[in-house]
């Protein structure tokens, strides 16, 4: 997984980039994801990204784009997220923040488990365009997380849209309701970095598998976008439409089977697949049919295909 960044390993990558004059926060964990793997290495990957600027996400398709910036999107302890709002959503409604379900505070959620309506005080800082920070919102609760078929925390805040706009001039970003093309350009963009990755989606996976997780039609990158720990949770912006079309949780790190960090590959014949060094996004097209007014969760809705958690675990 694109792991968050925790303990005295987020501190060595964050002292790290205070050397060279950034001010990125902290935040990666140890999951199906991406993280650095030693002191050393987190030092020198820190070096590598404050003395790239962020490039603005461009597809190579005819379609005019739209420029990606760090709006909407914000900073965890570990991970990086976005503040997100359903089609139907009001700006008087409580605002929703997106990341992993690997992200959980409370550490990764076990293969089958779902996590709903659980009481959070977790904080989130804020970005403007340009990845400065303005400020904090808190949840209230984790409205639903899981990592059985797809990699998803949604947080229900204390803070309304409108709230959040009047106080820190910030829109949320919005869900799309279409399956995604291949093809299509997009931008990963890391709040916990700091950084826009762009590049185009290279397809879509059957099954992906890692460890205990098993994911499905998940998003494959072209191999421009190469997503790093704490980079998991972040929003990937289909660049023609400017919504956000799936969330970035994982890579294949060292070119290992389905392991942890090291996903691979199944289709529908049971064909493994192993792409070392390639990342992959979970779809958030489906999401929005499993929230209603006033963005609540409601699993039981026409068309929510989101893992219900089974009854001992309610």
């Amino acid at each position: 997984m694109n792991r968050p960044l925790v303990g005295t390993l987020a501190t060595a990558v964050l002292g790290a980039a205070a050397l060279v004059g950034t001010a990125g926060t902290a935040g990666a964990t140890t999951h199906p994801g991406k993280a650095a793997q030693t002191q050393e290495q987190a030092q020198q990957q820190a070096h590598r990204l404050v003395a790239k600027a962020p490039s603005l996400g461009k597809s190579k398709g005819k379609h005019k784009t739209k420029a990606v910036d760090f709006a909407g999107t914000v900073a965890l302890s570990n991970c990086s997220g976005s503040i997100v709002k359903m089609p139907t959503s009001q700006e008087n409604d409580p605002a929703l923040v997106m990341s992993n379900g690997h992200c959980l505070e409370e550490g990764m959620p076990g293969a089958g488990e779902v996590v709903v309506d659980k009481p959070s005080s977790r904080s989130f800082t804020v970005l403007d365009a340009n990845a400065g920070d303005l400020g904090t919102i808190k949840a209230t609760k984790i409205a639903y997380a899981t990592m059985t078929d797809t990699d998803v925390s949604l947080y229900e805040t204390g803070s309304t849209y409108a709230e959040i706009e009047q106080k820190y001039k910030i829109k949320p970003l919005e869900l799309a309701t279409e399956h995604p093309a291949q093809g299509a350009g997009i931008s990963v963009v890391s709040g916990y970095w700091k950084k826009i990755y762009s590049c185009n989606i290279d397809g879509f996976v059957h099954t992906l598998k890692e460890g205990d997780w098993t994911w499905k039609d998940s998003v494959r990158y072209t191999p421009e976008c190469k997503t790093i720990g704490g980079t998991s949770g972040s929003p990937v912006v289909d660049t023609t439409s400017g919504k956000v079309a799936a969330i970035n949780n994982t890579g294949n790190e060292s070119g290992e089977e389905c392991t942890v960090n090291n996903p691979c590959e199944v289709d529908e014949n049971g064909k493994v697949t192993v792409r070392k060094g390639i990342n992959y996004a979970q779809q958030t097209y489906g999401i929005p049919k499993c929230f209603g007014v006033g963005n609540k969760l409601d699993l039981s809705a026409e068309g929510c295909e989101l893992p219900k958690p089974s009854a001992a675990r309610r």
